[in-house]
């Protein structure tokens, strides 16, 4: 089993018990999914980007991605509907908890000049989005084979109720919120 999993079940859920007096541990919050989202504007112009990144995002989750393609047509953009315009990845299980586990405690205190995550990027439904702007913070990935830097959303997709729950159950995961 791993060992973010073994965490939760162990630490978490006796935190969050004793914090918001839930009476029954399976309505304790937890991680549902993480979905990886790699937006990509210049695909439309080079259709090599796609694969780029499709190959970067497969490198750092360890499952090959989906292509994401246009819902409409958008002139202003040059955008016409099915077009690809990015690609992401949704980890759930075993995969889910060793990706966090790697991106709490290896990759994001990577970042130049990082004071902590933002905490304010709650959805209002529990959920937790984080922006990253380069993928170069993945140790994985090797910076002689990368054509371009690109960024990336990361959304915690969670059960919590509300904000507030979601916050101290990612905080007791260790996401390191800025004070």
């Amino acid at each position: 089993m791993n060992r973010l999993r073994e965490f939760y079940e162990k630490e978490v859920v006796p935190a969050m018990v004793k914090k918001f007096g839930y009476t029954n541990t399976l309505a304790v919050p937890k991680i549902e999914k993480i979905v990886v989202n790699v937006g990509l504007g210049e695909a439309r112009d080079n259709h090599k980007a796609i694969d780029a990144a499709s190959g970067d995002i497969a490198i750092i989750t360890g499952q090959k991605p989906v292509v994401t393609k246009a819902k409409k047509s958008i002139a202003n953009f040059k955008l016409r509907e099915g077009m690809p315009i990015g690609c992401k990845v949704t980890l759930r299980g075993a995969k889910m908890y060793s990706f966090a586990d790697r991106l709490i405690n290896i990759s994001i205190p990577r970042v130049r000049d990082f004071r902590g995550v933002n905490a304010d990027a709650f959805d209002g439904r529990g959920n937790y989005t984080l922006g990253i702007k380069e993928q170069l913070i993945f140790p994985e990935i090797q910076y002689d084979k990368i054509d371009k830097i690109r960024g990336m959303d990361i959304v915690f997709v969670t059960t919590a109720k509300t904000d507030e729950e979601a916050r101290e159950l990612l905080k007791l995961f260790g996401m390191p919120f800025r004070q």
